[in-house]
């Protein structure tokens, strides 16, 4: 390289190592080849990914998640509502599949007990929290519960008719799905090695192998469906042309959306029973 710049050099060997030897006179010009040389060598980094868009109030959609839960559980303890609520609201296979498909909705809202409600409290604050930075609280909240209501409807549609369940854990895996596909999505197009393309996920999938299969009685099936649900909407929801859309509702008349959706499978049920 320094013969093709017009600067003399030799190679010696000084008994340990092999010296580059230049005259005095050329040495900073010959180091400051050397060095534009070395910085031509390396390998270019990939550009680093675009920041992603941080949602304010995501917090929003999390107080919501919580008082819903909260009221249905205190007004079926308390005797509020209705004393056969679960026998109007759960997930029944059979009766959904004669027709009552607001129960795919309705058993969202359903917990067994105070351990089984604490537990989707806090993990569907936390999931639903991290989609609702990512996709905005409206949004995030609105697919969640679609998302969870057509898992619990494909599960009750395809099982076998004696399968019962309530809770809201398939919305936490739904959220969860649509977190981690939303984030691989959004980052597809940058350059980068497969093990950081495919980290959201692999990450994904073993926290539903880690939260959505221990416990007595835990409904695999409805955990693995809600976040693969999931991951199609996140993925969906990346999409340029359907981000535009999304983004084009407002927040708050999308999470209106969603309490909506609730109300009028709760009201279906009611008026059927």
């Amino acid at each position: 390289m320094l013969s093709a710049v017009g600067i003399p050099s030799a190679i010696e060997f000084d008994g340990e190592g092999f010296l580059l030897t230049v005259d005095a006179a050329s040495a900073a010009g010959a180091l400051s080849h050397l060095q534009a040389y070395e910085i031509e060598r390396r390998a270019p980094r990939p550009p680093r990914p675009p920041p992603v868009r941080v949602w304010p109030h995501a917090w929003v959609g999390c107080v919501l998640y919580v008082a819903v839960l909260l009221a249905v559980a205190l007004a079926v303890a308390n005797g509020w509502w209705r004393l056969d609520a679960f026998d109007a609201g759960e997930l029944d296979a059979a009766r959904l599949q004669s027709g009552q498909w607001w129960r795919a909705w309705t058993a969202l809202t359903l917990h067994l007990d105070g351990a089984h409600l604490l537990a989707n409290l806090g993990a569907g604050v936390w999931f639903g929290y991290l989609a609702a930075a990512e996709l905005g609280s409206g949004s995030a909240w609105l697919l969640t519960v679609s998302g969870a209501g057509l898992a619990n409807l494909i599960e009750g549609l395809l099982g076998p008719a004696t399968h019962r369940s309530v809770g809201a854990s398939t919305a936490v895996f739904t959220a969860l799905g649509l977190l981690v596909s939303h984030s691989w999505r959004l980052r597809l197009h940058v350059p980068q090695g497969w093990a950081l393309r495919w980290a959201p996920l692999v990450a994904g999938a073993v926290l539903l192998g880690w939260f959505g299969s221990e416990g007595e009685g835990t409904d695999v099936v409805a955990h693995a469906l809600g976040f693969l649900v999931g991951c199609l909407l996140g993925a969906a929801a990346a999409v340029p042309s359907v981000a535009k859309i999304l983004e084009r509702v407002p927040q708050w008349l999308s999470g209106a959306l969603a309490v909506l959706s609730l109300a009028i499978a709760w009201a279906c049920a009611l008026m059927r029973t």
